[in-house]
């Protein structure tokens, strides 16, 4: 009997996954919190290796997307910087300093890759050319709706199913929700999700008009189906696993979503085991 893809991926001990980026090619990249470093997984077998050495502590590798010309872009947390990595020989293209308290998610849109931050209202733009290639990054101050709390407030980053707009997560503002803000000013207008709340929302993934919500701490997606413009949504259903222990945000190849399970409840060490988990769409 032919087996399929593994639905659970083994990472290496102490790895202290983040984000995941899937491109064209049946490969998922993930950033290490602990140093930086970006390891490779094969989704067809599970077996991966370190592609690319990170800049090491206190520089953590968060969200992540790819390119199709190979280039991964990461934000870099604590570390206050973004980076962009050429996936074919793991080397740091470029790293910029930014001089944020805390850059969490990205996306990649036509023009630009844009990136969060936690404890600042305000996102990065790397400008990209016609080719992909990143030129100057410009910071977008948020305002109208925008709510930054005392700390921890802006989490994961999409892009509205028309492309018009970028979709970002609020966990401060409302007791968690749904901003749409507009690429040119930076102002944001709460999501009308139907009263539905996402406190603990950290990762974003849009399939059509179809919105997957990571919601970290209660270890389940929450699964919103968007307008056009995404301005609303409308609850559709909530996905839990028994094999989820905090996942932070979600990618998709075929008919699968893979999650890193980051462990946030468990002080890391370096014999600390991590995974990736497999679940169905919607």
């Amino acid at each position: 009997m032919r087996k399929g893809p593994p639905t659970q991926l083994s990472l290496p001990n102490g790895f202290q996954p983040e984000g995941i980026a899937i491109g064209s090619a049946p490969f998922a990249y993930f950033g290490s919190l602990a140093n930086g470093d970006i390891y490779r997984a094969s989704l067809a077998t599970g077996r991966g290796t370190v592609i690319s050495e990170g800049p090491g502590a206190g520089h953590p590798s968060v969200g992540l997307k790819i390119d199709r010309h190979g280039r991964l872009f990461i934000s870099g947390g604590a570390g206050g910087d973004l980076r962009t990595v050429d996936v074919r020989t793991g080397r740091i293209e470029k790293t910029y300093a930014v001089g944020g308290s805390f850059v969490n998610d990205v996306i990649l849109t036509p023009g630009a890759a844009w990136f969060t931050d936690s404890f600042a209202a305000q996102l990065y733009r790397l400008a990209l050319d016609r080719h992909g290639r990143p030129g100057a990054v410009t910071t977008v101050p948020l305002g109208g709706d925008w709510q930054q709390g005392p700390d921890f407030s802006a989490n994961g980053i999409e892009r509205t199913p028309d492309g018009s707009a970028l979709l970002v997560v609020n966990v401060f503002a409302d007791g968690g929700s749904l901003m749409r803000v507009d690429p040119r000013t930076g102002a944001a207008a709460a999501v009308d999700l139907g009263g539905a709340r996402i406190p603990n929302g950290d990762g974003l993934l849009l399939l059509g008009r179809t919105l997957y919500v990571v919601q970290q701490q209660q270890n389940a997606i929450d699964v919103f189906r968007l307008n056009s413009a995404g301005t609303r949504g409308t609850a559709i259903t909530r996905i839990t696993d028994p094999r989820f222990r905090i996942p932070t945000t979600a990618a998709a190849w075929g008919d699968r979503l893979y999650l890193p399970n980051a462990r946030f409840d468990v002080e890391p060490t370096p014999d600390t085991d991590y995974d990736v988990v497999a679940v169905r769409q919607v």
